[in-house]
Parts: structure tokens; sequence; C-alpha cells
């Protein structure tokens, strides 16, 4: 863990002191070996090896030995379990979870075009696997982690999306596997919540990055944010119509574990720090500005890159907000860091 990871880390510690209402629990977390579910395991060893916080933690993964050399071998406190999530046997840990965070998902857009069927399989038979283990367990609280791309195609940017209002998703497009899937899994549940009283709620996430993100992150903001480094062109192969928020990585953490202790069961909250709405375009011009004046974005036009579509999603955040949730940092701010933990 970078110094820059390890500043946030500790800061966001430092908000939940002794741990809060997460003192003495168990709490799983599904895809803890990707960016956000990593930042959340280290957050609860931080809890307990600074403020001795009596956490359990249950690290759902698909690589244990991934898993260990990021955050040491498993100890009292600390335990794996090794699941693919399109698996669809019964998912039976002897580990009875307090409150569990679902984040386990294809995140990639290549492989949602290469491979649909096992992105839809993967997030929604994934998080029906976690919903029956929760009512197995009579868990206190779940949070799913859904996705902004739900929105589908939104043209007018107006007025802010709550979390009411969709727009049109091409189900024939095979790209359109991940936000279908993510709604067929919210609709879950709902059902879920409704039939069952499983105590779930949904966490739409804005594009999420910060400190911490690998090497091979291919994503726009990666690509932009490694060009920053290396003195080099930002490259746009797309117009850079696309439009949407943002959120930082331990911001977004804050905003799960404020619905996973908060939040009411069935109900939708978007993620994301309104502040931060803007195009592809005006944010590759705001980096060359911040960190390279005098050059600007290069459009190099380029077909078969299996973007997202083009689509404006201004996010309110006012559900959660009313929550009592505040975003710490906005987007030259998420750069600034980003940039340094990368040189880091």
């Amino acid at each position: 863990m970078n110094k820059t990871l390890a500043e946030d880390i500790r800061l966001l510690a430092e908000q939940y002191g002794g741990g809060g209402e997460l003192r003495g629990k168990r709490i799983m977390v599904t895809g803890a070996t990707g960016l956000i579910g990593a930042c959340m395991v280290r957050l609860f060893q931080v809890l307990n090896s600074v403020y001795a916080a009596g956490i359990s933690i249950a690290a759902v993964v698909r690589d244990e030995s991934k898993a260990i050399s990021m955050f040491g071998p498993a100890d009292d406190t600390l335990r794996y379990y090794v699941r693919d999530f399109i698996d669809s046997s019964c998912f039976q840990p002897d580990f009875h979870a307090d409150y569990i965070v679902h984040l386990a998902s294809p995140t990639a857009s290549c492989f949602f075009v290469d491979h649909p069927a096992e992105t839809m399989l993967t997030i929604v038979g994934g998080t029906r696997t976690v919903l029956d283990y929760a009512r197995r367990v009579n868990a206190k609280s779940v949070v799913f982690v859904s996705s902004l791309e739900v929105y589908g195609i939104v043209i007018d940017d107006k007025q802010q999306l709550t979390e009411s209002m969709l727009g049109s998703i091409d189900h024939s497009a095979p790209r359109s596997s991940y936000p279908t899937a993510k709604l067929a899994a919210e609709a879950m549940c709902h059902a879920y919540a409704e039939e069952y009283g499983v105590p779930v709620c949904i966490a739409r996430l804005a594009q999420t990055f910060g400190a911490g993100i690998t090497a091979d992150d291919n994503r726009v903001f990666a690509q932009f944010a490694r060009a920053m480094v290396n003195n080099s062109n930002i490259t746009l192969h797309t117009k850079g119509e696309l439009s949407r928020c943002y959120c930082y990585t331990t911001d977004a953490v804050d905003a799960i574990l404020c619905l996973l202790l908060k939040g009411r069961s069935g109900e939708v909250y978007n993620v994301a720090n309104e502040d931060t709405y803007t195009s592809v375009k005006d944010m590759a011009q705001m980096l060359c500005d911040t960190f390279m004046p005098g050059k600007n974005p290069v459009i190099e036009l380029r077909q078969g890159m299996e973007y997202s579509p083009t689509t404006k999603l201004r996010l309110s955040a006012a559900k959660l907000r009313s929550l009592g949730w505040n975003p710490r940092y906005g987007l030259k701010a998420m750069f600034i860091r980003l940039i340094s933990s990368i040189r880091e």
C-alpha cells in the first residue's frame, strides 16, 4: 500500500474513530480485492490495529494468494473465502455476518462485450447467492453496490437525475449485459426486502477512482492520470461528449458504510459528488490546464473501442446526503491524489 493510499485510509479511519456502530461486528465484503473492496478491508484493519475496534472481517475473493499479498495472512480478525459468483452452488461459509457489502462484479467493458452471458450470470446469480446467505444468517444490513450505468442513455442534463428517473438501455447490445444485469439485481434486492424481509439497500455508484488503482486499469480516468505522470498527450478516441459524476474511493467507502448503518431497506441511493459533473472532453481540458499548461487534448476517433454509450448522467445525491454523508474530495483533488499514487 503506497503512502497516498495509506493516508486516505488513515483519514477515513480517524473519521470513524473507535469504529462507532461497527465496533465488535462481523462484516463480510465480497469482491474484497477490487478497488473499493480493498479500501474497505484496509479501513477495517486500521480500525482494529489502531483503535482496537474488534471488527471480524470476512473477505470473499476469487484469488486468495492475491488477497494475502494485499492484506496479509488470515488471522483472528480476518478470514478469506474463495468464491467466483458465477458459481450457482450454495454459499455456506462458517461466518455469520452482521453486515454484508456485495461488491463482486465484472467491471471491464471488454469483458461485458466478450462475455455478456457470464457478466449477467455473475451479477444476477451472485446477488441471489448473497441475498440467500444474508437471509440464512439473519444479517442486520446488506448493501448491494450497483452502478450509474443503470440510468442508460439520458440526453438532457438540465435536471439532476434522482433515483426514480431512468433513461433507455439497448438490451440487444452485448455491452448492455452489465447495466441490464445490475438493474435485474436491484429488482432482486427489492423482492427479497419485500417478500423475505432481508434488510438490503442499493448504492448506485458514480464512476469511482482514487489511490490504489491497478497498473492495468484502462478506464479513461486511469489513462488520463498516466498521461499526466508521463507528460504525454491526452488522446480521446471519442468526441468526449459523455458526461457523468465521479466519486473518490474513500468517499464511496464512507457512503456505503453510511447506507449499511442508516439506509432504508429496499431503497436506492445515488453515490456521487454532484460537483464533479463534467464531460470527458472538459475533464481532459481541466487536466491539461492544471498539470500541463499549453497542451490540449488530442482527438483521434476510433471505432470498436467498446466505450459506454454517450449519455449525460448528472446525478442527484440529495437522498444520500439527507443521511449525513458528504464527499471530501472534488475532481481536481481526486486527480492530484491519483497521480501522486501512480508516481509512488
